[in-house]
């Protein structure tokens, strides 16, 4: 049997809804016991976040986060339930929490209160601002991407700031704090020594804008909302063919060359408006309507066909049925039975040669394990 890279680590997990869950499951699938606390008849807020609801009534929302998870019911404003909570800390190894700050101290299950009882503890809060002049306000991913600046790059136009149809920040809070997590659990092998990790939703989605916010502190560009253009390459970006949109991503002038042969406009490559990326860039718009003159005399499939043959990177715009078939026809592992599961879960994206992940158990009911 193929052994977890994180057997015997236990986590108490007193996250919910998406980034501390998302986080969580992560370890999870690597082998760590995740004890999930939940409130009492209640739960984590994202099992009542449906429809969808699977085959059993249970929100597919919490499904997708909560894998490979013990649900432990416990009233954290009774002081017997606080001590079972305590208890279980001392035989825990990590505590992800992502109340709003001060809420744990107030529980009596602050970082500084749990360190006694387990001094190499490693302690991971989530919150929406950090925990200075953000720590009142609510940390949820939409108003994270209006107030983070993703809105104001994301959609048709600048009159029209579009979230992102997933929420995004969540994920990318959650991947944040398991790297923080994995980062203590070393320097701790290495020390013995616990931490507390800290991370917060706006500061990962400043950090996440890699290149727009570089921009930004870099050369003093605000960027705008460019709908599915891309603000330093061209073509790189959708355009409309006889039947569907198809992604056109052209990183460089080997691939604009092919690009322009396969579309019957060998011209192109020898027009100097066009002899660079950076010149591609500023004449855009002329360069956009030439080739999307072409692509609309045939359907994406046949564009797909003829461009991925030579090394152009293009694909259609597919809807989640036609993703998970694109993802099985290229042999990839994109999705999994998982044991108490009624429905098949996405599979973990990690591949590991010698401790892959494993799918031990589906969601958990409410209060299943005490």
């Amino acid at each position: 049997m193929s052994t977890s890279a994180l057997d015997g680590i236990v986590v108490v997990d007193f996250s919910r809804v998406l980034a501390g869950p998302y986080a969580t499951m992560m370890l999870g699938d690597f082998g760590a016991d995740i004890i999930k606390i939940e409130r009492p008849r209640v739960g984590d807020d994202t099992r009542e976040w449906g429809p969808p609801y699977d085959v059993n009534g249970v929100a597919t929302y919490f499904n997708s986060v909560n894998r490979n998870k013990r649900s432990v019911a416990l009233d954290l404003t009774d002081p017997v339930d606080v001590t079972r909570a305590r208890e279980l800390v001392a035989g825990a190894d990590i505590v992800v929490e992502n109340f709003r700050p001060g809420t744990m101290e107030k529980l009596g299950l602050g970082y500084d209160t749990l360190r006694e009882l387990k001094p190499d503890l490693i302690y991971c809060a989530i919150t929406g601002f950090g925990r200075d002049g953000g720590a009142d306000l609510p940390g949820y991913d939409l108003l994270v991407q209006a107030v983070g600046g993703l809105m104001s790059i994301t959609g048709p136009s600048a009159d029209e700031p579009t979230k992102v149809g997933v929420a995004v920040v969540d994920v990318l809070a959650g991947m944040h704090a398991l790297t923080g997590i994995l980062l203590a659990l070393t320097h701790r092998d290495h020390t013995g020594e616990g931490q507390r990790v800290d991370t917060n939703l706006l500061s990962v989605l400043l950090s996440s804008m890699v290149n727009q916010a570089s921009g930004f502190l870099g050369a003093g560009s605000i960027p705008t909302s460019m709908g599915n253009r891309h603000p330093s390459i061209a073509p790189y970006q959708t355009f409309s063919t006889a039947d569907r949109p198809i992604a056109v991503a052209v990183g460089n002038d080997k691939q604009f060359k092919l690009l322009a042969t396969v579309l019957g406009l060998d011209g192109l490559t020898g027009d100097e408006r066009f002899a660079s990326n950076a010149f591609r860039v500023r004449n855009r718009d002329a360069l956009c309507d030439i080739l999307e003159g072409v692509f609309k005399t045939d359907g994406a499939d046949h564009w797909y066909a003829q461009l991925t043959a030579v090394g152009v990177p293009v694909g259609p715009i597919n809807d989640m049925s036609e993703a998970f078939a694109f993802a099985d026809r290229l042999g990839l592992t994109a999705t999994v039975t998982v044991a108490g599961s009624p429905t098949p879960q996405v599979a973990n994206p990690i591949s590991m040669s010698a401790t892959p992940a494993m799918y031990r158990s589906g969601p958990p009911r409410l209060g299943a394990h005490g």
